[in-house]
């Protein structure tokens, strides 16, 4: 080499590392940005060194500094539904967290307990994604928005945060047959949708598979809606199929204690009357009392003592109004029970027995229904499978069963199990 570049040569890491710093200080000056969810509703946005989170659909901006592990979080899992801002949206019906008044309300306990367990058709649960300290630190970050801004509630309707932890959150508005007597918003719409595969069991006989044990079969469905008129107080219409009578279901209920609002059980009366033949005859008025109680956030009992008036054997019906039988009424009293256990955050496993104490003899039921399932819960909606002994789903035709349904006396045995599904959701 040369001895004349040697002294050039020296200089070039001097010159790369000027070079790179140079350049290092110009990009602080050019933002940098990034989604921070699926959605592609809110940026993270850096400049010059500091972060900022842009609501793109509420066109806001909120600086990240202030606490950015918390604030991270609650835009990747709240901000859907609660804004960047913490204000709510109002198409979705979410409170506004920087209402002072609103704040004042709230402890961290329910904060805390509404993140972690969730809320029943309004919010998921993160107890499984999120651990304490996350749960710690994201009560803190939504506690600061009352504190960071002075504007007013941007929503007319603030819905209640869930009151405590370790209260189960039922995922749908029936076990499988039995009534869960779960609370509904007010104003709030549900469809529910049932199928029951009665006319061929699922366990016994020949080619199960052949015939998707059943599935490949004639079907019961039964389609209901509900209606929230305070979020104490609900009402509810249901219709079942010409194959079963043809039934029309009017029902009123109402939530007396609830455990979200810390009472010690949950309570709800229920008043129903149904008439056959599209409320045409064969009347049957029924009370009920729902009581359930959580053992822990993952799990539920529940008992329903049900006294129906004017009961009806369940029998076969008809698509001609002239071949729905006419039954003598019978007075009648059961008394269900049913277990739910969450066996993961949406997956349930279902459990229930309806037996009938007070005239079963002369409805022809000798053993009573029971049923086992498993539900998948999700946001808004739920979908639960499984096996069951009783083709009904009204008040009064769920303690039936398929013995005096199908006119076999060891229809209502283990042996007798066909499929049936449900499916519900929140529509408004």
């Amino acid at each position: 080499m040369h001895p004349d570049l040697r002294p050039n040569l020296l200089l070039l890491p001097a010159f790369f590392a000027f070079t790179f710093y140079t350049f290092a200080q110009d990009s602080q000056t050019i933002p940098q940005a990034s989604y921070v969810d699926a959605s592609h509703t809110t940026l993270r946005l850096e400049v010059a060194g500091k972060p900022y989170f842009v609501d793109v659909a509420a066109g806001t901006v909120r600086p990240a500094s202030t606490a950015a592990p918390a604030a991270e979080l609650f835009v990747q899992r709240c901000s859907g539904c609660h804004g960047t801002d913490g204000r709510g949206i109002g198409s979705a019906g979410t409170p506004n967290f920087s209402d002072p008044a609103l704040e004042a309300q709230l402890t961290d306990q329910q904060i805390a307990g509404a993140i972690r367990n969730g809320k029943p058709e309004r919010m998921p649960a993160f107890g499984k994604q999120l651990d304490d300290e996350q749960i710690s630190a994201l009560t803190g970050y939504v506690r600061s928005f009352a504190k960071t801004s002075s504007s007013s509630p941007q929503t007319a309707a603030v819905p209640e945060i869930a009151a405590s932890s370790g209260v189960y959150q039922p995922g749908d508005d029936q076990l499988f047959t039995l009534p869960t007597g779960r609370a509904v918003d007010q104003h709030a719409v549900i469809v529910n949708f049932t199928h029951r595969f009665a006319y061929d069991s699922a366990v016994t006989g020949q080619a199960r598979g052949a015939e998707l044990f059943g599935l490949d079969n004639f079907a019961l469905s039964s389609f209901g809606v509900r209606y929230g008129v305070t979020d104490k107080l609900s009402v509810d219409v249901w219709r079942s199929p010409s194959f079963i009578g043809r039934p029309i279901q009017l029902m009123a209920a109402y939530s007396v204690f609830d455990e979200h609002h810390e009472d010690p059980f949950n309570l709800t009366f229920r008043v129903s009357m149904e008439g056959q033949n599209n409320f045409r005859k064969n009347y049957t008025e029924n009370l009920e009392a729902i009581v359930s109680r959580s053992l822990t956030s993952r799990a539920q009992i529940y008992f329903v003592p049900t006294a129906s008036l004017n009961d009806r054997r369940l029998v076969q019906g008809s698509l001609e109004s002239n071949q729905i039988l006419d039954e003598p009424g019978v007075n009648a009293f059961s008394l269900g029970a049913g277990l739910a256990v969450d066996i993961r955050p949406t997956v349930a496993l279902i459990a229930e027995v309806i037996p009938t104490v007070l005239g079963g003899a002369e409805l022809g039921i000798h053993r009573p229904p029971f049923s086992f399932a498993i539900q998948k819960k999700l946001y808004r909606h739920a979908f639960t499978f499984g096996f069951t002994t009783s083709p009904g789903t009204t008040v009064s035709q769920r303690a039936g069963t398929n013995a005096t349904f199908l006119n076999n006396p060891s229809a209502d045995t283990p042996a007798g199990l066909f499929l049936g599904f449900d499916l519900t959701r929140r529509i408004y």
